[in-house]
């Protein structure tokens, strides 16, 4: 693990060397990264212009979701960011080069164009929890505040997993990067909304099977003092480090099988 942490840095390192030899275009791209991304909250904005709650929900109350999940997000895609590329190296053959390189094929794969631009939507998603923050009127405790941190970073860990999920399921499948996408941008687009406005069988898939309620559904729901969806007890919503310690773990299993089955471009 060590050396994989390492291989990722100066491969990360080369990519931002690059980035910055042209800090213009650096500028202009991290600026429509952010535009981009804060586009997803306009609509929310549009939304509240018309009614004063959606699904029993405040704007600063579903600003606090959408802060905490696109943070995360965007956290996970500036690190992670390239593991849906993996089906075309599959495809066109270019992962055998990565193959024979003395280095973890993961952080090769993790690092590869390490694109700095994706600052802007951490940025964005900072914005919105700020405002959140301090729009909101919340009894502040220890815990309630750790769990702000912990939700973020508990979130990130959980769409990592998925990135690394849906990586090794293109081994299989070659170029299925929108499948890997329904589940990580799409999940983080899903997350963005109150539970309340979505059917049951839908909120039990991403509690139970793909737990993605457990990025900020749960802990931000602890927060505002709300009732979980699914009537789930009240320490559910600590549960996010473990479960996100079992996502990586479950993920980091997919990706060995995933990568012993390759047998070159072609198979």
């Amino acid at each position: 693990m060590v050396d994989g942490l390492r291989a990722y840095g100066l491969i990360a390192m080369m990519w931002m060397r690059s980035t910055m030899t042209y800090r213009a275009s650096f500028a202009i791209t991290a600026f429509g990264n952010f535009a981009g991304t804060a586009a997803d909250f306009v609509v929310i904005l549009l939304m509240f212009a018309h009614t004063e709650a959606l699904g029993g929900y405040t704007l600063p109350e579903i600003a606090l979701l959408y802060g905490v999940s696109g943070t995360a997000f965007g956290l996970t895609d500036l690190l992670m960011g390239s593991m849906d590329k993996l089906g075309r190296r599959v495809r066109d053959g270019t992962l055998d080069t990565l193959l024979v390189r003395p280095v973890p094929v993961l952080a090769q794969v993790a690092a590869d164009r390490f694109a700095l631009r994706r600052l802007g939507r951490i940025t964005q998603g900072l914005f919105v929890l700020g405002y959140a923050l301090f729009a909101l009127d919340i009894a502040w405790t220890p815990l309630r505040v750790a769990m702000v941190p912990m939700s973020v970073l508990s979130g990130a860990a959980i769409f990592a997993a998925l990135f690394v999920a849906g990586a090794a399921f293109q081994f299989v499948a070659q170029d299925a990067a929108e499948v890997q996408n329904s589940f990580t941008y799409g999940g983080n687009t899903l997350l963005q909304y109150p539970p309340t406005i979505f059917a049951k069988d839908l909120v039990r898939g991403v509690t139970f099977v793909v737990p993605l309620a457990f990025v900020n559904w749960l802990p931000v729901l602890y927060v505002l003092g709300r009732p979980y969806p699914l009537d789930l007890p009240r320490w559910a919503a600590f549960a996010s480090p473990l479960v996100a310690a079992v996502c990586c773990g479950l993920a980091g299993l997919a990706w060995r099988v995933g990568l012993r089955s390759y047998r070159s471009t072609g198979s």
